[in-house]
């Protein structure tokens, strides 16, 4: 068994790849790994950008049916005191999002960074082919 090794490795049936085949290896995985963070970063942000808007806009209805005066709670229909209720339920649950985003768009920051200081090579080749991504 020794000998049919010995002999495969003399008769060149094994040769491992360049050196240079490998780094454009290497590059493509982590070129991939870095467009999946941005891809998620990407989406994470827009997500953001999106409930904050929508959180605005039920922010502003529900100063509508809240009204101005101070003593407005006291005599306000039970129509309206149900719907406040419901928006504020909605505005905390899209507040709690928007903290969960801010932690998880940082989370992914993080791991851009790390990648792109471990692979500095990734950072040029992504901003100069932005089109690829």
């Amino acid at each position: 068994m020794f000998q049919l090794l010995l002999k495969a490795r003399v008769n060149n049936y094994f040769k491992a790849r360049s050196a240079g085949r490998d780094a454009e290896t290497d590059h493509a995985r982590a070129a991939s790994v870095f467009r999946s963070i941005e891809d998620a970063l990407n989406g994470a942000k827009a997500e953001q950008a999106g409930l904050k808007s929508r959180i605005d806009v039920v922010l502003a209805r529900a100063a509508v049916t809240m009204g101005n005066d101070s003593d407005e709670y006291l005599t306000r229909d039970p129509e309206d005191d149900h719907c406040q209720s419901l928006l504020n339920t909605e505005i905390a649950n899209g507040q709690r999002r928007l903290n969960e985003l801010g932690v998880t768009i940082g989370h992914f920051q993080f791991l851009r960074t790390a990648l792109m200081t471990r692979f500095p090579d990734i950072k040029l080749s992504t901003q100069q082919a932005p089109h690829e991504r």
